[in-house]
């Protein structure tokens, strides 16, 4: 066991050798690229737009299967999402994972449980609202568009590429210390504490042509918006103290300007 280790967790100059830095480098250009294919084919997935299988395409299975199937893709993407996110798993998966890799592994995982999720997705071509109207139908496709612009502008807006590992390989290949974390509330954030979330739920909800199968996704993942919300305030509030549980009182969680409860 002590060899295994030693074998799997670089050390000292291994770790902080040239070579290393620069295969983590490439490893985090891989897992993002992976990562923007991922996000990509979500928009067309769920809106059902160019990609070669959506949300309401693939094999023809019945109700009950195809609900089960659904339910334990999503599954699969929650836990590894939120599991993988825990400061506790960290401090584990770390023994194993050079650190400056850690983010882009937990990047990578996720978009591959994302792409078997769009793989074996099961259509439930049940309708159950279709708008007749092309003009309000327009507005509808807008508005999930809006959600998915407001999904990328938020994680821009705090640092797009800490959040999906670049900056972390960046800052390893040129041995510079990462900063310390600090509490900042740049723009959407002085009005909502999570506004790529709330991105999320505006692109899955509007739908002018809502099936039973896309209502079954959004439905779950919105569920699981509330949980990972949960879960990620207890390791902010863990992190920042009073600086956050204050900012929980003073800024919605995710409806803008309403009142914090």
């Amino acid at each position: 066991m002590t060899q295994i280790d030693h074998q799997v967790h670089p050390v000292g100059p291994v770790a902080g050798s040239r070579i290393f830095r620069f295969i983590a480098f490439l490893y985090g250009i891989a897992a993002y690229l992976v990562f923007f294919v991922t996000i990509l084919y979500a928009i067309g997935f769920v809106m059902g737009l160019v990609v070669p299988k959506t949300i309401d395409t693939g094999t023809d299975t019945p109700a009950a299967e195809a609900v089960i199937i659904n339910l334990l893709l999503m599954a699969l993407f929650a836990v590894q999402h939120s599991v993988m996110a825990r400061q506790q798993f960290k401090a584990w998966w770390t023994q194993y994972v050079p650190k400056p890799v850690e983010r882009s592994t937990y990047v990578l995982f996720a978009s591959l449980s994302l792409l078997l999720l769009f793989w074996q997705w099961r259509p439930l071509p049940t309708v159950i609202w279709d708008v007749a109207n092309p003009d309000l139908a327009v507005t509808i496709v807008t508005l999930s568009l809006a959600g998915w612009v407001l999904v990328f502008t938020s994680t821009f807006i705090i640092n797009h590429f800490e959040l999906f590992g670049l900056h972390q390989v960046t800052n390893h290949l040129v041995g510079r210390e990462a900063s310390p974390a600090r509490f900042k509330t740049p723009l959407l954030y002085k009005f909502v504490r999570h506004p790529i979330y709330l991105g999320f739920i505006i692109a899955f909800w509007a739908a002018p042509v809502m099936t039973a199968g896309h209502l079954l996704f959004a439905a779950v993942t919105t569920l699981y918006i509330f949980v990972g919300i949960a879960l990620e305030e207890h390791d902010l509030v863990d992190l920042f103290g009073d600086e956050y549980r204050q900012y929980k009182q003073r800024v919605s969680m995710l409806i803008p300007w309403r009142k914090s409860v």
